[in-house]
């Protein structure tokens, strides 16, 4: 008996395989996750620095070094906002053309973010 690799366009003769279980849900997920859990780690970074920058801004202002615009403030908090939901698209589409369906990857980068 010969062992046949398994495509879609075969009828899926063995879907439960460790080949096929590994090459299209196991890998995409751990990648998926790992670009989870990293992104998570990312934002809280940054959101770490941002808060921080904001911190040194407003006691600047209380020692009238500088003066804030809350509009302006306002306005960069959405341009942050928007960004970090572009690049969490950019990821979730990047991720779901890892394998045909992309479900696993996918899973696993919402599972990365909640671990992370």
């Amino acid at each position: 008996m010969s062992e046949q690799a398994i495509t879609p366009s075969s009828g899926g003769s063995d879907i439960f395989s460790s080949a096929f279980l590994l090459t299209n849900v196991g890998a995409p997920f751990i990648i998926g996750m790992a670009v989870g859990y990293f992104a998570k780690k990312m934002l809280k970074l940054a959101l770490l620095v941002g808060g921080g920058a904001l911190v040194l801004l407003f006691v600047t202002e209380y020692y009238g070094l500088i003066t804030i615009s809350d509009s302006n403030l306002q306005n960069a908090a959405s341009i942050a906002t928007e960004a970090t939901k572009e690049s969490g698209s950019f990821l979730v589409n990047r991720l779901s053309t890892i394998t045909s369906r992309g479900v696993s990857a996918v899973t696993g980068f919402y599972f990365g973010l909640k671990l992370g």
